[in-house]
Protein backbone atom coordinates (compact mmCIF):
# COMPACT_ATOMS: atom_id res chain seq x y z
CA UNK A 1 0.00 0.00 0.00
CA UNK A 2 1.28 3.27 -1.05
CA UNK A 3 1.43 5.60 2.18
CA UNK A 4 0.72 8.99 1.84
CA UNK A 5 0.34 11.44 5.11
CA UNK A 6 -3.47 11.07 5.18
CA UNK A 7 -2.90 6.93 5.72
CA UNK A 8 -0.04 7.12 8.80
CA UNK A 9 -2.47 10.04 10.40
CA UNK A 10 -5.88 7.81 9.87
CA UNK A 11 -4.61 5.96 12.88
CA UNK A 12 -6.57 9.13 14.37
CA UNK A 13 -8.88 11.02 13.03
CA UNK A 14 -11.53 13.66 13.46
CA UNK A 15 -15.02 12.55 11.94
CA UNK A 16 -16.47 15.13 9.41
CA UNK A 17 -19.37 16.79 11.25
CA UNK A 18 -21.69 19.20 9.15
CA UNK A 19 -21.67 22.93 11.00
CA UNK A 20 -18.83 21.68 13.25
CA UNK A 21 -15.91 20.42 11.33
CA UNK A 22 -15.38 23.84 8.94
CA UNK A 23 -12.17 25.23 8.54
CA UNK A 24 -12.01 27.25 11.56
CA UNK A 25 -12.53 23.96 13.45
CA UNK A 26 -10.08 22.07 11.90
CA UNK A 27 -7.18 25.30 12.59
CA UNK A 28 -7.94 24.97 16.13
CA UNK A 29 -7.93 21.14 15.93
CA UNK A 30 -4.61 20.89 14.08
CA UNK A 31 -2.64 23.48 16.61
CA UNK A 32 -3.32 20.68 19.81
CA UNK A 33 -2.42 17.65 17.14
CA UNK A 34 -0.09 17.86 14.10
CA UNK A 35 -0.41 14.37 13.48
CA UNK A 36 -4.20 13.21 13.46
CA UNK A 37 -6.23 13.05 10.54
CA UNK A 38 -9.12 16.04 9.98
CA UNK A 39 -12.14 15.61 7.72
CA UNK A 40 -14.09 18.43 5.97
CA UNK A 41 -17.85 18.63 6.46
CA UNK A 42 -19.57 16.79 4.25
CA UNK A 43 -19.91 18.83 0.86
CA UNK A 44 -22.23 17.62 -1.97
CA UNK A 45 -21.01 16.73 -5.22
CA UNK A 46 -23.66 18.94 -7.10
CA UNK A 47 -22.60 21.81 -4.95
CA UNK A 48 -19.14 21.95 -6.54
CA UNK A 49 -20.17 20.46 -9.73
CA UNK A 50 -23.09 22.01 -10.60
CA UNK A 51 -23.04 24.57 -8.30
CA UNK A 52 -19.61 25.97 -7.97
CA UNK A 53 -19.13 25.92 -4.96
CA UNK A 54 -15.54 25.62 -4.68
CA UNK A 55 -15.64 28.43 -1.82
CA UNK A 56 -16.51 25.37 0.24
CA UNK A 57 -13.14 23.77 -0.24
CA UNK A 58 -11.01 26.52 1.21
CA UNK A 59 -8.50 25.52 4.19
CA UNK A 60 -5.52 26.49 5.06
CA UNK A 61 -2.41 24.62 4.74
CA UNK A 62 -1.81 24.40 8.35
CA UNK A 63 -4.71 21.83 8.28
CA UNK A 64 -2.91 19.22 6.75
CA UNK A 65 -3.33 16.41 6.78
CA UNK A 66 -6.71 17.09 5.81
CA UNK A 67 -9.32 15.22 4.16
CA UNK A 68 -12.65 16.09 2.42
CA UNK A 69 -15.52 14.32 2.40
CA UNK A 70 -17.54 14.05 -0.67
CA UNK A 71 -21.89 13.33 -0.40
CA UNK A 72 -23.34 12.24 -3.58
CA UNK A 73 -24.14 8.76 -5.71
CA UNK A 74 -23.73 9.92 -9.24
CA UNK A 75 -20.38 8.12 -10.61
CA UNK A 76 -19.69 11.00 -13.30
CA UNK A 77 -20.54 13.80 -10.98
CA UNK A 78 -18.71 12.10 -8.09
CA UNK A 79 -15.86 11.72 -10.08
CA UNK A 80 -15.12 15.27 -11.01
CA UNK A 81 -16.21 16.44 -7.73
CA UNK A 82 -13.08 14.28 -6.56
CA UNK A 83 -10.99 15.77 -8.77
CA UNK A 84 -11.88 19.43 -8.01
CA UNK A 85 -10.99 18.71 -4.58
CA UNK A 86 -7.59 17.00 -5.57
CA UNK A 87 -6.92 20.34 -7.28
CA UNK A 88 -7.52 22.11 -4.23
CA UNK A 89 -4.85 19.92 -2.36
CA UNK A 90 -6.67 17.83 -0.31
CA UNK A 91 -4.68 14.54 0.97
CA UNK A 92 -7.73 12.52 0.68
CA UNK A 93 -10.95 12.17 -0.79
CA UNK A 94 -14.05 10.59 1.29
CA UNK A 95 -17.40 9.00 0.31
CA UNK A 96 -20.14 9.23 2.59
CA UNK A 97 -22.21 6.07 2.89
CA UNK A 98 -23.40 6.71 6.46
CA UNK A 99 -25.38 9.86 6.76
CA UNK A 100 -28.73 9.00 7.89
CA UNK A 101 -30.63 12.39 7.39
CA UNK A 102 -33.32 12.54 5.35
CA UNK A 103 -32.01 14.92 3.10
CA UNK A 104 -29.04 12.71 2.34
CA UNK A 105 -31.53 9.72 1.64
CA UNK A 106 -33.61 12.00 -0.38
CA UNK A 107 -30.56 12.71 -2.72
CA UNK A 108 -29.71 9.17 -2.39
CA UNK A 109 -26.62 9.41 -0.89
CA UNK A 110 -25.38 8.55 2.58
CA UNK A 111 -26.05 5.69 4.23
CA UNK A 112 -29.00 5.21 2.23
CA UNK A 113 -26.22 3.79 -0.27
CA UNK A 114 -25.55 0.91 1.96
CA UNK A 115 -28.42 -1.04 0.12
CA UNK A 116 -26.67 -0.11 -3.25
CA UNK A 117 -23.42 -1.69 -2.78
CA UNK A 118 -22.78 -1.84 -6.52
CA UNK A 119 -23.17 2.05 -7.44
CA UNK A 120 -21.10 2.58 -4.14
CA UNK A 121 -17.97 0.85 -6.50
CA UNK A 122 -18.88 2.46 -9.11
CA UNK A 123 -18.68 5.79 -7.54
CA UNK A 124 -15.29 4.75 -5.94
CA UNK A 125 -13.90 3.56 -9.33
CA UNK A 126 -15.04 6.17 -10.78
CA UNK A 127 -13.19 8.66 -8.74
CA UNK A 128 -10.20 6.93 -7.96
CA UNK A 129 -9.85 7.04 -12.03
CA UNK A 130 -10.47 10.88 -11.98
CA UNK A 131 -7.59 12.11 -10.12
CA UNK A 132 -4.20 10.89 -8.35
CA UNK A 133 -5.32 11.04 -4.32
CA UNK A 134 -6.68 8.32 -2.44
CA UNK A 135 -10.66 7.60 -1.83
CA UNK A 136 -12.04 6.32 1.17
CA UNK A 137 -15.46 5.36 2.38
CA UNK A 138 -17.08 5.73 5.67
CA UNK A 139 -19.86 3.38 5.84
CA UNK A 140 -22.04 1.84 8.71
CA UNK A 141 -22.71 -1.93 9.47
CA UNK A 142 -25.83 -1.95 7.28
CA UNK A 143 -29.30 -0.30 7.61
CA UNK A 144 -32.59 -1.05 8.60
CA UNK A 145 -33.29 -4.90 8.41
CA UNK A 146 -30.10 -5.32 6.88
CA UNK A 147 -28.17 -8.45 8.22
CA UNK A 148 -24.69 -6.45 8.87
CA UNK A 149 -23.03 -9.86 9.02
CA UNK A 150 -23.89 -10.77 5.59
CA UNK A 151 -24.16 -6.90 3.95
CA UNK A 152 -20.78 -5.71 5.20
CA UNK A 153 -18.80 -8.28 4.21
CA UNK A 154 -20.16 -8.20 0.58
CA UNK A 155 -19.72 -4.03 0.62
CA UNK A 156 -16.15 -3.92 1.29
CA UNK A 157 -15.55 -7.26 -1.23
CA UNK A 158 -17.29 -4.74 -3.37
CA UNK A 159 -15.53 -1.58 -2.71
CA UNK A 160 -12.01 -3.15 -2.13
CA UNK A 161 -12.30 -4.74 -5.31
CA UNK A 162 -13.11 -1.03 -7.24
CA UNK A 163 -9.72 0.03 -5.71
CA UNK A 164 -10.76 1.41 -2.44
CA UNK A 165 -7.77 0.55 0.19
CA UNK A 166 -8.62 2.49 3.78
CA UNK A 167 -12.84 2.18 5.04
CA UNK A 168 -13.72 3.43 8.38
CA UNK A 169 -16.48 2.10 9.55
CA UNK A 170 -19.33 3.49 12.05
CA UNK A 171 -20.47 -0.08 14.08
CA UNK A 172 -23.89 1.04 14.00
CA UNK A 173 -26.71 0.03 12.00
CA UNK A 174 -28.53 3.51 10.55
CA UNK A 175 -32.16 3.45 10.67
CA UNK A 176 -33.70 5.09 7.74
CA UNK A 177 -37.19 4.84 9.00
CA UNK A 178 -38.34 5.86 12.59
CA UNK A 179 -35.12 7.13 13.83
CA UNK A 180 -33.63 10.76 13.74
CA UNK A 181 -29.91 11.58 12.76
CA UNK A 182 -29.43 12.66 16.26
CA UNK A 183 -30.99 9.04 17.48
CA UNK A 184 -29.21 7.07 14.81
CA UNK A 185 -25.84 8.58 16.53
CA UNK A 186 -26.69 6.70 20.05
CA UNK A 187 -29.55 4.43 19.82
CA UNK A 188 -28.75 1.58 17.01
CA UNK A 189 -26.39 -0.78 19.31
CA UNK A 190 -22.84 -0.72 18.65
CA UNK A 191 -21.27 -3.81 16.98
CA UNK A 192 -16.98 -3.59 17.98
CA UNK A 193 -16.86 -7.33 17.22
CA UNK A 194 -17.93 -7.30 13.44
CA UNK A 195 -16.18 -4.44 12.85
CA UNK A 196 -12.95 -6.48 14.20
CA UNK A 197 -14.07 -9.33 12.50
CA UNK A 198 -13.98 -7.51 9.19
CA UNK A 199 -10.00 -6.66 9.49
CA UNK A 200 -9.56 -10.07 9.76
CA UNK A 201 -11.37 -11.26 6.72
CA UNK A 202 -9.67 -8.12 4.94
CA UNK A 203 -6.21 -7.80 6.02
CA UNK A 204 -5.56 -5.63 3.32
CA UNK A 205 -7.84 -3.12 4.52
CA UNK A 206 -6.65 -0.27 5.96
CA UNK A 207 -9.95 -0.35 8.74
CA UNK A 208 -10.79 2.47 11.43
CA UNK A 209 -13.20 2.44 13.58
CA UNK A 210 -16.06 4.93 14.48
CA UNK A 211 -18.95 5.12 17.06
CA UNK A 212 -19.13 5.70 20.79
CA UNK A 213 -15.79 6.17 21.26
CA UNK A 214 -15.32 9.05 23.86
CA UNK A 215 -11.84 9.07 25.15
CA UNK A 216 -8.27 7.76 24.22
CA UNK A 217 -8.30 5.25 26.33
CA UNK A 218 -11.14 4.04 25.32
CA UNK A 219 -9.44 4.51 21.60
CA UNK A 220 -5.86 2.23 22.96
CA UNK A 221 -7.45 -1.78 22.99
CA UNK A 222 -8.84 -0.73 19.25
CA UNK A 223 -5.62 0.54 17.97
CA UNK A 224 -4.47 -3.11 18.81
CA UNK A 225 -6.47 -5.04 16.57
CA UNK A 226 -7.36 -1.76 13.91
CA UNK A 227 -5.68 0.62 11.85
CA UNK A 228 -7.25 3.86 13.22
CA UNK A 229 -9.81 5.04 15.52
CA UNK A 230 -12.18 7.68 14.50
CA UNK A 231 -13.81 10.24 17.09
CA UNK A 232 -16.66 12.72 16.56
CA UNK A 233 -18.14 14.45 18.66
CA UNK A 234 -15.83 13.56 21.95
CA UNK A 235 -13.12 15.67 19.70
CA UNK A 236 -15.47 18.67 19.48
CA UNK A 237 -16.73 18.85 22.33
CA UNK A 238 -13.66 17.86 24.54
CA UNK A 239 -10.96 18.73 22.33
CA UNK A 240 -8.22 19.22 24.58
CA UNK A 241 -8.84 15.43 26.33
CA UNK A 242 -8.68 13.98 23.03
CA UNK A 243 -6.23 16.19 20.59
CA UNK A 244 -4.21 17.25 23.61
CA UNK A 245 -2.28 14.19 24.02
CA UNK A 246 -2.94 12.60 20.83
CA UNK A 247 0.13 12.55 19.56
CA UNK A 248 2.01 10.94 22.43
CA UNK A 249 -0.52 8.61 22.93
CA UNK A 250 -1.55 7.36 19.61
CA UNK A 251 1.48 8.33 17.65
CA UNK A 252 5.05 8.51 20.13
CA UNK A 253 5.44 12.08 19.32
CA UNK A 254 5.78 15.12 21.73
CA UNK A 255 2.52 17.10 21.98
CA UNK A 256 2.76 20.41 20.23
CA UNK A 257 1.00 22.21 23.32
CA UNK A 258 1.44 21.52 27.15
CA UNK A 259 -1.97 23.33 28.29
CA UNK A 260 -5.38 24.43 26.97
CA UNK A 261 -3.91 27.72 28.06
CA UNK A 262 -1.42 27.82 25.44
CA UNK A 263 -3.90 26.88 22.34
CA UNK A 264 -5.93 29.77 23.32
CA UNK A 265 -2.58 31.79 22.66
CA UNK A 266 -1.90 30.20 19.82
CA UNK A 267 -5.43 30.95 18.19
CA UNK A 268 -5.02 34.60 18.63
CA UNK A 269 -3.09 35.50 15.86
CA UNK A 270 -5.84 33.70 13.66
CA UNK A 271 -8.59 35.00 15.18
CA UNK A 272 -6.93 38.35 14.61
CA UNK A 273 -6.21 37.72 10.67
CA UNK A 274 -9.79 36.60 10.64
CA UNK A 275 -11.66 39.44 11.84
CA UNK A 276 -8.83 41.70 9.91
CA UNK A 277 -10.59 39.82 6.55
CA UNK A 278 -13.72 40.99 7.57
CA UNK A 279 -14.61 37.75 9.61
CA UNK A 280 -16.75 37.67 12.63
CA UNK A 281 -15.15 36.45 16.12
CA UNK A 282 -17.89 33.87 16.62
CA UNK A 283 -17.23 31.78 13.64
CA UNK A 284 -13.97 30.74 15.33
CA UNK A 285 -14.86 31.00 19.11
CA UNK A 286 -17.77 28.54 18.67
CA UNK A 287 -15.51 25.72 18.28
CA UNK A 288 -13.31 26.23 21.26
CA UNK A 289 -16.32 26.32 23.57
CA UNK A 290 -15.21 22.88 24.74
CA UNK A 291 -11.52 23.63 25.54
CA UNK A 292 -11.49 23.75 29.07
CA UNK A 293 -13.95 20.86 29.64
CA UNK A 294 -14.00 19.39 33.42
CA UNK A 295 -11.72 21.93 34.45
CA UNK A 296 -12.15 25.05 36.58
CA UNK A 297 -13.37 27.70 35.02
CA UNK A 298 -15.22 25.82 32.19
CA UNK A 299 -18.24 27.04 32.76
CA UNK A 300 -17.07 31.11 32.49
CA UNK A 301 -15.17 30.67 29.53
CA UNK A 302 -18.14 29.36 27.96
CA UNK A 303 -20.50 32.14 29.28
CA UNK A 304 -17.82 35.31 28.74
CA UNK A 305 -17.29 33.94 24.94
CA UNK A 306 -20.81 33.51 24.44
CA UNK A 307 -22.18 36.09 25.89
CA UNK A 308 -19.69 38.84 24.40
CA UNK A 309 -19.31 37.65 20.58
CA UNK A 310 -22.33 39.95 19.31
CA UNK A 311 -20.69 42.69 21.41
CA UNK A 312 -19.19 45.86 18.82
CA UNK A 313 -16.00 45.37 18.34
CA UNK A 314 -15.69 41.96 20.37
CA UNK A 315 -12.22 40.82 19.14
CA UNK A 316 -8.69 38.83 20.88
CA UNK A 317 -9.22 40.94 24.18
CA UNK A 318 -12.93 38.97 24.74
CA UNK A 319 -11.10 35.74 24.22
CA UNK A 320 -8.14 36.94 26.72
CA UNK A 321 -10.78 38.09 29.42
CA UNK A 322 -12.16 34.66 29.00
CA UNK A 323 -9.13 33.14 29.40
CA UNK A 324 -8.12 35.29 32.79
CA UNK A 325 -11.62 33.80 34.05
CA UNK A 326 -10.22 30.38 33.70
CA UNK A 327 -6.94 31.18 35.52
CA UNK A 328 -8.95 32.52 38.39
CA UNK A 329 -10.68 29.52 38.61
CA UNK A 330 -7.81 27.24 38.48
CA UNK A 331 -6.07 29.51 40.80
CA UNK A 332 -8.50 28.96 43.74
CA UNK A 333 -8.90 25.56 43.25
CA UNK A 334 -5.27 24.99 43.80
Amino acid sequence: MTRNPATTAARLSVAPMMDWTDRHCRYFHRLMSRRALLYTEMVTAPALVRGGAVHLLDHDAAEHPVALQLGGSDPAELAEAARIGADHGYDEINLNVGCPSDRVQSGCFGAVLMERPGLVAECVAAMIAAQPVDVTVKCRIGVDDQDPAQVLPDFLTRISDAGVRRVTIHARKAWLQGLSPKENRDIPPLDYALVHAMKAQFPQLHISINGGIATLDAAAPHLDGLDGVMIGRAAYHQPWDILGRADSAVFGEADPLQSPQQAVHAMLPYIERHLSQGGKLHQVTRHMLGLFAGRPGARHWRRTLSEGVSKEGAGPDLVLQALEAVDAQHQAAQ
